[in-house]
């Protein structure tokens, strides 16, 4: 039985991505199900309720896939990745998208395994280990971040590895790498000073 009936996970998506496609429902809906049971046991995300799960961290990344610009990435590095936001939610929307989710702790690593192996997701791979080690020379279209501890040091190591773009959700106005210029500051839906931030190489 799944934890949340997948018409409630498209309903409260609505205000994020409406409509939800139809396909995207049962991945998003095993997803929520891995999660919530590993998070009873190891501490992926602070936040508990499969409803708030559905519209903080899945709502707040598929916003973030309708919003990728033109032309759309065929390469993403999510930095920081710990459950897979916004990384996984945009793979899954995009399958046509090459994503890298790089974390460096091993528990969310070993987790965004699980769900790459249950979702069978041959466009994911984990790069279980600190950005800064990914060789600067793989380069990805657009890197993301979201909810990272020091944005400060996370746009260091995203400026190099981001050929196009970077696109951060965020509350906060950090001070752009340099090369990089402000593109779209966009509002998240239903929260007061969320921002979708893209920046891109001027």
């Amino acid at each position: 039985m799944p934890i949340l009936q997948e018409q409630e996970i498209a309903s409260l998506l609505s205000p994020y991505l409406d409509p939800v496609p139809s396909s995207l429902l049962p991945q998003l809906s095993l997803y929520l199900d891995l999660l919530v049971r590993w998070n009873a046991r190891t501490n992926l995300t602070a936040i508990r309720s499969p409803q708030e799960v559905v519209q903080r961290h899945f709502g707040e990344s598929l916003f973030a896939a309708r919003s990728l610009g033109d032309p759309e990435p065929d390469t993403l590095l999510d930095l920081g990745s710990g459950a897979g936001f916004p990384g996984l939610p945009i793979a899954l929307l995009h399958p046509e998208i090459k994503v890298t989710l790089a974390e460096s702790q091993n528990k969310k690593a070993t987790f965004l395994r699980e769900v790459v192996r249950t979702l069978n997701l041959p466009n994911v791979e984990v790069w279980a280990g600190r950005a800064e080690s990914l060789p600067v020379e793989r380069g990805f279209h657009t890197v993301t971040l979201r909810a990272v501890d020091n944005m400060a040091a996370a746009l260091e190591a995203a400026a190099p590895r981001a050929e196009r773009q970077i696109l951060l959700l965020t509350t906060e106005s950090p001070s752009l790498p340099p090369g990089f210029v402000e593109e779209d500051r966009i509002p998240v839906p239903r929260t007061q000073s969320g921002v979708l931030l893209r920046v891109i190489r001027s």
